[in-house]
């Protein structure tokens, strides 16, 4: 059993090394190893808001974030010690403005091994705490900026995944 799946219950808290942005009203949950480009993603996804190709953006936490579900929602925050800084590769830690928390609605998991550029309906859905949830997969890091504002800017991203 997966470890996203194993706590299903009501009550769901913990915590999880990824990065989170808020998109307009949708938490958006970067997943990875170590070195796959997360705070990247998640600062080009701020820098992408700024422009207006999607609506505003703005860090909810990079690193290590609380995941916890209420109801049927899935909260993410950042933890505390961490909370407003983002990592910028080659200018170290930075801060930038932030919120507190935001409900995900879309996952993103670089450089995962179902990354195609087709994905099977199956790997665009994923349960974490119980709360199901939209999948992006993205096997290629050079291509994740893309794929994110692909699935954020049209109309069907979020609601058919």
């Amino acid at each position: 059993m997966a470890d996203d799946e194993r706590i299903a219950g009501a009550h769901f808290s913990s915590t999880h090394h990824a990065s989170c942005v808020r998109v307009g009203e949708a938490g958006v949950l970067i997943r990875g190893p170590s070195g796959a480009g997360k705070s990247h993603l998640a600062f080009a996804l701020i820098l992408a808001g700024r422009t207006g190709l999607i609506p505003e953006t703005v860090l909810v936490g990079d690193d290590r974030l609380v995941l916890e579900r209420r109801g049927e929602r899935l909260i993410a925050a950042p933890v505390p010690v961490l909370a407003g800084l983002i990592e910028v590769r080659g200018a170290g830690l930075r801060r930038v403005p932030h919120v507190e928390e935001a409900e995900v609605a879309l996952v993103v998991d670089l450089a995962s091994a179902d990354g195609a550029r087709l994905p099977r309906r199956e790997d665009c859905r994923i349960a974490i705490g119980g709360v199901a949830l939209a999948r992006l997969p993205v096997y290629d890091r050079g291509d994740a900026v893309h794929q994110v504002l692909a699935m954020l800017s049209t109309q069907a991203g979020l609601q058919e995944s």
